[in-house]
């Protein structure tokens, strides 16, 4: 096995360990509903934000490098960016097309992103498990702004599962475990507010518990929180492909500048021995 990082981004710094809280939207009792609220709010924020565009080289590199045609969106929440990737692929002459799955599914959300997408992305209704793909989903798998949710023996299961597999696997977080980022974090709460008529498919439900009990204010609020504390730094991700059975598999982890903002991307990219 060998792990390479980007030259240009050496390991950075964090300034505290990673802390695995837990996040609302990952337990099993919160209300539908409500996780919906959260996963359209973030994806408004990535597309509103333009830096699901800075994502598409690296991508458009694994994807090349791999020869997939298809792209297996994991944690795919609510669809996040990518309607915005599958777009900057095909401008690059790289028209793949998309499954997007997730553990538990926005179904209608998906849908919309997938009706707007020209047939090329699908909607796996069906709950699917990062650590244990079906055999009938195969491609790149790609984990946009989701890996943080996973402790570290379940994040390394989801990479051990994609070398079983010999599927290519491409991780992705515009969020990084900064005291900058944190900040952004205390704030969102009340980009919330002015955000919510934005959000799609709209429920009515999403009014009462912003407006009127502000359920859903702090709901953003703890989970973005609990997600810049628990973000995986470059080191870490170092490590964990460190521990893996992968002869010959090849690993390609950094971070991306985010344009003007005081923030990078981090990303992760394994290929199997075959595809390099």
């Amino acid at each position: 096995m060998s792990a390479t990082a980007t030259a240009a981004t050496p390991t950075p710094a964090v300034p505290w360990r990673r802390i695995q809280f837990v996040e609302l939207e990952d337990l099993p009792w919160f209300p539908a509903p409500w996780r919906d609220a959260g996963t359209s709010y973030l994806n408004l924020m990535v597309t509103v934000s333009g830096q699901a565009k800075l994502l598409v080289p690296k991508l458009a590199e694994a994807v090349e490098r791999s020869g997939a045609t298809q792209l297996v969106d994991l944690c795919a929440g609510g669809g996040g960016p990518l309607p915005v990737l599958i777009r900057g692929l095909s401008e690059r002459g790289l028209p793949v097309h998309a499954v997007v799955t997730d553990l538990y599914p926005n179904v209608p959300a998906l849908n919309r992103v997938a009706e707007a997408s020209d047939g090329l992305i699908r909607v796996e209704s069906r709950s699917v498990d990062a650590a244990n793909v079906p055999a009938d989903l195969p491609g790149l798998r790609v984990i946009f702004n989701a890996f943080h949710h996973l402790p570290e023996p379940v994040a390394r299961s989801v990479l051990a599962s994609a070398v079983k597999d010999e599927q290519p696997i491409v991780i992705m977080e515009v969020v990084e475990r900064s005291v900058v980022q944190l900040i952004g974090m205390i704030l969102a709460p009340i980009f919330f507010l002015f955000a919510l008529p934005f959000l799609r498919p709209f429920r009515w439900s999403w009014v009462f518990w912003t407006y009127i009990i502000p359920v859903l204010p702090f709901f953003v609020f703890w989970d973005g929180v609990v997600s810049t504390l628990r973000i995986y730094s470059v080191g870490e991700l170092h490590e964990l492909v460190s521990r893996l059975d992968a002869p010959g598999w090849t690993w390609d982890i950094g971070q991306i500048p985010l344009g003007q903002a005081p923030a990078k991307a981090t990303y992760l990219v394994g290929l199997p021995p075959r595809r390099v």
